[in-house]
């Protein structure tokens, strides 16, 4: 029994990481010239890095904060309106992600958030709002209300409390609700393209799919793979080093109520 699990593991570990080591290995085909060109095209290959450091970074505080404090209130506290603001917020999974950004880019226009990096922020927190809310909910109701009521016997406040206390037992639902937030903000291409024109303000994403656009249609595959592997490598070393508080939040997170 225990062989055949190792066998099938084994497997799908060589299935999976197959696409990633032929990308590897096509990124260093010919040499690592292929490096060198990715990192001149362009406005340069470290600007569009800066970019999807500074996006992702925005998206995923402004996510764990949002996330932190809604899911705390919606846990704790009885509010008119409660469960249909939460059930509202949910919607937002139901509404197809490209029909909005148009309206959204327009949006961004008229408070003067348009091709901006804050701007593009703010649309990936408010994508990423329904599933972090739902898991802070859920990791907060978790919590004992006895363990908060003890922290206020001895003294603290709701807010100290909830910074001193609550946030420390949560921890693993904020690592997750972290790590989906940088994917999905990191990988992104629809909505860099749409809310974005000015060139030095675009994304890893976007630059990489920009790099195949040659002349007379011919691709260099060896330059679009080394960007690839850019791309891929701070996912997996995020994921590699958060995998087991990953894991905690998500079973104790998503699969409560």
């Amino acid at each position: 029994m225990r062989g055949t699990y190792y066998t099938t593991m084994s497997a799908l570990a060589v299935l999976f990481l197959f696409p990633l080591v032929w990308s590897g290995w096509s990124s260093f085909d010919g040499g690592a010239d292929n490096y060198a060109e990715m990192a001149r095209f362009g406005e340069g290959v470290d600007v569009y890095l800066v970019n999807s450091v500074l996006v992702s970074a925005m998206t995923v505080a402004g996510t764990l904060t949002v996330s932190a404090l809604g899911g705390y209130a919606f846990a704790r506290f009885d509010f008119p309106g409660k469960n249909l603001l939460f059930l509202v917020t949910l919607a937002i999974l139901m509404v197809p992600y490209a029909t909005i950004l148009i309206p959204l880019y327009v949006l961004l226009g008229h408070i003067g958030l348009q091709n901006s990096l804050v701007g593009l922020s703010l649309v990936f927190v408010m994508f990423q709002l329904p599933f972090a809310l739902f898991m802070m909910r859920n990791a907060f109701e978790a919590i004992p209300r006895e363990l908060e009521e003890a922290a206020l016997v001895d003294g603290c406040g709701t807010f100290r409390a909830f910074w001193r206390i609550l946030l420390h037992a949560v921890r693993p639902a904020l690592v997750t609700v972290a790590l989906f937030a940088f994917l999905a903000s990191w990988n992104d291409f629809f909505a860099p393209l749409i809310l974005l024109n000015d060139g030095a303000n675009f994304t890893l994403p976007v630059a990489v799919v920009s790099m195949t656009q040659r002349t007379f249609g011919a691709i260099d595959y060896g330059m679009l793979q080394a960007g690839v592997m850019v791309m891929a490598v701070p996912c997996l070393i995020l994921f590699v080093v958060l995998q087991r508080h990953y894991v905690r939040g998500f079973m104790s997170g998503a699969l409560r109520g």
